[in-house]
């Protein structure tokens, strides 16, 4: 269980810092880079797809990072407040009723740990239809951050500022996950 409370707060602050990320990193990491109108992805599933489109997050790709971060982020969070009642319990259960954190465990435990695994599974689904099917490489861009983009096409900065930047902003995440943890003490 310790390795488990230990994956979970880096889960949390890599979380924490994607969250912040989408607000102040390069253009194709933000998240009004990829917020789709119902309309476009109706467009994009009928094959009406937009060359911006295989810059960043396709249309479908970005409701699955809506997903991926809205039930991890519950997931994590009932995880702090959860309770096996045998050996281990979340940093932050004596913040919250007998009832909250039975309810926390419960879905901790059930249906959030299904959620996350089928949202998983779809997600590697999806990487490798789009390699095989596509031949599309999703999986380069993601692990370096570099792909050849349209001419018309802005591209992010990726400069040591940015860089820095994006080490800072992990740092103050972690910082708060730590700060979080031991306020439960």
């Amino acid at each position: 269980m310790p390795w488990h409370f230990r994956f979970g707060y880096c889960v949390l602050a890599l979380l924490l810092f994607r969250l912040v990320w989408g607000i102040v990193g390069g253009k194709w990491s933000r998240f009004a880079s990829f917020i789709y109108s119902p309309n476009t992805v109706l467009r994009y599933l009928k094959g009406q797809s937009d060359a911006l489109h295989t810059v960043g997050h396709n249309p479908l790709g970005a409701f699955s990072v809506f997903a991926m971060l809205v039930l991890l982020l519950v997931q994590v969070s009932t995880g702090l407040i959860s309770d096996d009642e045998i050996s281990a319990a979340g940093p932050l259960t004596k913040f919250v009723s007998n009832a909250t954190v039975s309810l926390a465990s419960s879905y901790h435990v059930t249906l959030g740990k299904l959620l996350v695994i089928v949202l998983i599974v779809t997600h590697v689904a999806a990487i490798v239809f789009y390699l095989y099917k596509k031949r599309e490489n999703l999986i380069k861009p993601m692990l370096h951050g570099d792909k050849l983009l349209p001419n018309s096409t802005p591209a992010s900065a990726d400069t040591a500022a940015t860089r820095t930047l994006a080490l800072v902003v992990l740092l103050v995440c972690a910082s708060a996950v730590y700060w979080l943890v031991d306020l439960g003490g």
